[in-house]
C-alpha cells in the first residue's frame, strides 16, 4: 500500500488515547501542557511552567488527586476491554498506569466518543466494585487522541503503550 493511499482514508488505522487521572497533571506545571486556549495545535509550543497558574489550578481541585492502586488499574483495563468488546473496537494495546492510561485502538470512528466511553464504563466499573466513592471524579476533562494513519506509527504506538513511557514517539514521517 502507498503512502498516498492513507491520505484518502475517512478514518486513520487506529488512534491512541491517553487519558489522565484527576488532579494528577495540572496546567503550568513543569512538564508543559497544552490547553484549550491556542496551545493545543499541533506543531505549536506547549505552555511553559508557571508557578502562578499552577497554584490556580490547584485552588481549583474539588478533590484529592487520583492515583490509582493494583486492584484499581485492573479495573479500568477490564472496563476498556469490555468497551472494545461490546462496541466492536480493536484493541491493540491498554496500559493502565497510576496517573493515567494509554490504548492504542482502531475502528470506524470518531477518536472523541471512543475515550468518553473508556472513562465512562471505567468510572462505573470502580463505582460498583466499591474502588471509589459515589462522588469521586477519577478523570481529568478531556483527553488526548493522535490519529495513527501509518503502520510504522501504530506500531510505534503500540511499542509505547505496552513499554515505553516518558516522551511520546512522533508520528510525522
Amino acid at each position: 500500500m502507498l503512502d498516498s493511499e492513507f491520505d484518502t482514508n475517512d478514518f486513520p488505522l487506529a488512534y491512541l488515547i491517553t487519558v489522565r487521572c484527576y488532579g494528577t497533571w495540572l496546567h503550568g506545571d513543569e512538564r508543559l501542557t497544552v490547553d484549550r486556549h491556542g496551545l493545543n495545535v499541533y506543531g505549536r509550543q506547549r505552555r511553559a511552567p508557571n508557578a502562578k497558574l499552577e497554584d490556580r489550578m490547584r485552588q481549583n481541585v474539588t478533590h484529592e488527586p487520583i492515583v490509582l492502586d493494583d486492584t484499581q488499574r485492573a479495573t479500568v483495563k477490564n472496563a476498556i476491554e469490555e468497551v472494545c468488546l461490546h462496541r466492536g473496537y480493536y484493541l491493540r494495546a491498554v496500559n493502565v498506569l497510576t496517573n493515567h492510561f494509554h490504548a492504542a485502538v482502531t475502528t470506524q470512528s470518531k477518536p472523541e466518543p471512543i475515550a468518553d466511553a473508556f472513562k465512562s464504563y471505567a468510572t462505573r466499573k470502580l463505582r460498583e466494585t466499591g474502588l471509589i466513592d459515589d462522588e469521586v471524579r477519577p478523570w481529568a476533562r478531556g483527553r488526548s487522541r493522535r490519529y495513527l494513519w501509518k503502520p510504522k506509527h501504530v506500531s510505534r504506538a503500540i511499542e509505547y503503550v505496552l513499554h515505553g513511557q516518558g516522551d511520546i514517539p512522533e508520528f510525522e514521517d
